[in-house]
């Protein structure tokens, strides 16, 4: 049996036994009620054929994007820069898409990332892991919060559903005890003021980390066919 088949079946096991059955029909982000929590079997690698193709209109990776957003929180300059690399990455017999994001304090990097996503057949951006260094005065301390899909218990998780409506729930991040990244869709069309323009066409979210405590919820600003425009304090100044 190859490789990718193999792992289909164990992740489709793994789902069968975990349960995650819960779901929403949605009909367009345009603000309606979506409701409850997404199923993350969406992103099963038996249920590919996926795409490294990312053209979700709220969170596309076209290769050699670069966004660059910038801000102040309690005085620190922050600037987190994310490339769509011309890279891919086997992460539980998928093809994945290969995404660079680098978060700097005063103009110190303080964490790297190598994320890895891929499309579903449905159109959901699906997240299947990454490989994280953390950074003390320019050197790697620890790589805390690294993931893959298909290591242990980790399973791929929801990193923009296809058709987003407020109030749908959804897990990006599904490594228990390591990432367990939750977003909550809020609103759509709040106008929204950046360094580079002003964007109406918008999504706000709030995400968390169920393993925090207490839980601290974040808000993200998404434009459409752009991607993530506002995080918490960053705003974006270049596309």
């Amino acid at each position: 049996m190859r490789k990718e088949k193999c792992f289909a079946l164990s992740f489709a096991i793994v789902f069968a036994i975990i349960g995650l059955t819960v779901s929403c029909s949605s009909s367009g982000g345009n603000g309606g009620n979506g409701g409850g929590e997404l199923d993350i079997s969406v992103c099963n690698p038996a249920n590919g054929p996926f795409s490294l193709n990312i053209d979700n209109e709220w969170f596309p990776l076209p290769v050699g994007q670069e966004l660059v957003l910038e801000g102040e929180a309690d005085g620190v300059n922050l600037r987190i820069e994310i490339t769509v690399l011309n890279e891919t990455e086997e992460v539980a017999g998928v093809t994945t898409r290969v995404v660079e994001e680098s978060d700097y304090e005063n103009d110190e990097l303080v964490e790297g990332t190598r994320d890895f996503f891929v499309q579903a057949p449905d159109g959901t951006v699906c997240y299947y892991g990454e490989d994280s260094d953390i950074y003390e005065n320019g050197e790697v301390v620890s790589h805390e919060g690294s993931w893959r899909a298909g290591e242990g218990e980790n399973l791929p998780g929801i990193m923009m559903p296809v058709e987003p409506k407020k109030g749908m729930v959804f897990q990006q991040e599904y490594a228990p005890g390591i990432a367990e990244d939750m977003c909550k869709i809020m609103a759509f069309g709040e106008t929204v003021t950046t360094p580079i323009g002003e964007f109406n066409d918008t999504m706000r979210t709030q995400d968390w980390n169920k393993l925090d405590n207490p839980i601290v919820k974040d808000t993200k600003y998404y434009a459409r066919g752009v991607g993530v425009i506002v995080d918490e304090d960053a705003k974006l100044v270049s596309y």
